[in-house]
């Protein structure tokens, strides 16, 4: 177990501060850490004296965490607050634990000050203890203790008389009375030990609730420790990691195919690996097949990881080819099976149809661990839950014997009606989610604009970019925008084959794949006939011709390996259509560019690989070709002042509308979302205001 110290209470940052300001503190600090407790996991609670906005009367008020927060990132309004006496007088409708489940539609009905936020399932469980100030956290090392064969009797060798024991009993109203109970009976303790859940502590105040706490998990880390040292984990080492290297290229033959044969029947989705020390010393260990079947054994791990995970030998993993989809397909079929079997076994009368049967969690002997899910967040998050799980079970059998949750209470948990509801609530996806796509040029004014586009329905985006320095500023205002887990950079050549090669691997890994390619990088150049160099010529080629089919190339290769289609969309020009006054190397390059983008959609067709054109005419504005000696050639071929040169190709266009990166994303978002082309390939779309000669019949 670590030694680093807990995050520490700062009495000046805190001083001044009301009750409930307090407990947002406590909050944000105990969700700071990880060890605490996991994403979204864990509540806390503070009952408060507010002003009554009807009578205008001091009133108790219960502030706990609502439903679906997060401790770490929450600010106010994610407290949902509830009249204490309204709680209190609940116990009167409770018809027993066959119908504890309708107390949750009481919970609204006990709203303070109308507040919208919905009380969490464990909001009975802060009500009934009679303390101002309660934690509920999930650490690794509470759980372990929560998860041993003789969990109660290692919580009184650990703590002696200071922290009770409640047997496993699932979350909900039933639970709260249980541990009121429990404290009436065993006055002076400070806190409780949850069979299957974690731990119970409180306070007198906000700080003394929250030192309480990490006291508890320190001295649980401590005793581990002590019980573990020098005990080899998962009873030592298997077998031995791959080096990086071939551990990569490993992945990046093996996510595509596991990731299309998924998403074939349950949704796109995207990866997350994960080859922490945690997770490689479990899948490497003796121990993994054993433990991996057991299952995980709280409520907040398995929700969202399944009840256990798929393990994928050497044997299956180090496969190429059509074997290796061969085996990997098998592999899934029999997991999917599994599942069934276990939904067919514990399915209740009223139980919610079987979900998506796919696994979440994937260990690979060896390299580590690859979670799926249908966005890059909810798979790295379900990656932070399984390590836990990894944890759990490393002290648990340590010292004792890690038991997973039974089977039929994971299910009823799994599928409660009440988890059911929230899914339903949830938000219809975005268009693109679950979609992985690749811009080149992604630094540039038109592949930024397309990868903000493909962002906002919802996709992850690799920006690929020969610029390093514009590329990590362009990456790391998108992270900052749309968040850390969405947007991937890769510095990429496109006309050398290797870096072609390395940055869509590195896109691989990233995010497991790759659905969308916008093949948008480009230069310009104008030169007379006579004056055009051969340098000149190969430099378009090279960027402009075999740029764009190295790139569609690689992309094409993945496709085609995930066989849940794809869409290239190429951005070529006018020029690729209508010859322009001394750019003879600049066009002839974009009307390859339209062809290879047909060349692409016949042959893609068989495997639902799509292949569209988008030809802008006069991006001025944001658009990096201008920035150099291109938009004092063009002026110059034109007749023109530099600083007329929008004015003038404004007023030559039909429509006389200037036309920006964004318009050229529009057209780039439309070939990329099946809903709105999905029977649309070999085609070009003009975004150009209108230019007779560049009409395309």
């Amino acid at each position: 177990m670590t030694t680093k110290p807990f995050p520490t209470w700062d009495d000046a940052a805190t001083a001044g501060m009301d009750e409930a300001s307090l407990l947002l503190y406590r909050s944000n600090l105990l969700g700071s850490d990880l060890r605490i407790t996991n994403y979204g996991g864990g509540n806390t609670g503070a009952k408060v004296s507010l002003i009554d906005p009807v009578s205008g009367e001091p009133t108790s008020v219960l502030l706990v965490k609502g439903s679906g927060g997060d401790l770490g990132s929450m600010k106010m309004d994610g407290f949902s607050s509830l009249y204490l006496d309204k709680l209190v007088g609940l116990k009167q409708r409770y018809r027993g634990p066959d119908f504890e489940d309708e107390m949750v539609g009481y919970l609204p009905h006990c709203t303070f000050n109308l507040n919208p936020r919905a009380a969490s399932i464990d909001t009975p469980l802060h009500a009934y203890l009679p303390f101002k100030h309660t934690d509920h956290m999930h650490p690794d090392a509470l759980i372990a203790i929560a998860a041993m064969e003789n969990s109660e009797q290692v919580t009184k060798e650990i703590f002696g008389g200071e922290m009770g024991w409640v047997p496993w009993r699932r979350p909900g109203y039933e639970l709260g009375l249980m541990l009121e109970n429990y404290v009436k009976e065993h006055p002076g303790i400070r806190g409780l030990v949850m069979a299957g859940h974690g731990v119970f502590t409180w306070g007198d105040s906000a700080k003394s609730c929250y030192q309480n706490t990490v006291q508890v998990i320190e001295i649980a880390n401590a005793w581990l420790a002590k019980k573990s040292a020098g005990k080899a984990a998962f009873g030592g080492e298997k077998v031995s990691s791959l080096a990086e290297v071939e551990a990569n290229e490993v992945l990046a033959r093996l996510l595509p195919a596991l990731r299309g044969l998924a998403s074939a029947s349950g949704g796109h989705k995207l990866a997350h690996v994960d080859r922490s020390d945690a997770v490689v010393q479990f899948v490497n260990s003796q121990q993994l097949e054993q433990l991996a079947a057991l299952g995980t054994s709280c409520p907040d791990h398995f929700l969202r990881t399944k009840i256990r995970p798929l393990v994928l030998p050497e044997s299956t993993w180090s496969l190429e080819g059509e074997a290796l989809g061969a085996a990997l397909n098998d592999a899934l079929a029999a997991y999917r099976a599994d599942y069934a079997a276990y939904y067919e076994r514990c399915k209740r009368a009223n139980s919610p149809a079987m979900r998506d049967a796919n696994p979440v969690v994937i260990l690979l002997p060896r390299i580590g661990m690859v979670t799926l899910a249908k966005d890059k967040a909810t798979a790295r998050i379900a990656g932070e839950f399984y390590i836990n799980a990894i944890n759990v079970m490393r002290e648990a059998n340590a010292v004792d014997q890690y038991v997973g949750l039974p089977e039929q209470e994971a299910f009823d948990i799994e599928y409660w009606l009440l988890e059911e509801a929230k899914l339903q609530r949830m938000p219809a996806p975005k268009a693109l989610a679950g979609k992985i796509a690749y811009v080149t040029g992604g630094a540039g004014g038109i592949g930024r604009a397309i990868a903000e586009r493909y962002l906002k329905e919802g996709a992850c985006v690799a920006l690929a970019d020969i610029d390093a320095e514009a590329l990590e500023e362009t990456v790391a205002a998108l992270k900052k925008k749309f968040g850390r887990d969405v947007v991937h950079g890769a510095r990429c050549d496109v006309t050398s084959e290797e870096s072609v090669i390395a940055s869509v691997k590195s896109t691989i890994l990233a995010f497991g794949g790759l659905d969308l390619l916008v093949s948008n990088a480009g230069i310009a150049s104008s030169a007379a006939i006579e004056d055009t160099t051969l340098a000149l010529w190969n430099r378009n080629q090279s960027i402009l011709s075999t740029g764009y089919f190295l790139v569609g190339r690689e992309a094409f290769r993945i496709m085609k390996a995930q066989r849940v289609g794809g869409a290239m969309v190429f951005i070529a020009s006018k020029n690729g259509l209508v010859a322009s006054n001394q750019a003879m190397a600049y066009c002839a390059a974009k009307a390859t560019e339209i062809h290879l983008s047909r060349c692409f959609a016949l042959e893609g067709a068989a495997f639902g690989i799509r292949s569209n054109v988008v030809n802008p005419d006069a991006v001025i504005r944001g658009s990096r070709i201008w920035s150099g000696d291109w938009s004092k050639e063009r002026a110059q071929a034109n007749k023109i002042d530099e600083e007329n040169l929008e004015e003038f190709y404004r007023q030559r266009s039909m429509l006389k509308r200037s036309v920006l990166p964004e318009d050229i994303a529009e057209g780039a978002y439309f070939f990329a979302a099946e809903h709105l082309s999905g029977k649309s390939t070999g085609n070009i779309l003009n975004v150009d205001a209108g230019n007779a000669t560049a009409f395309t019949r």
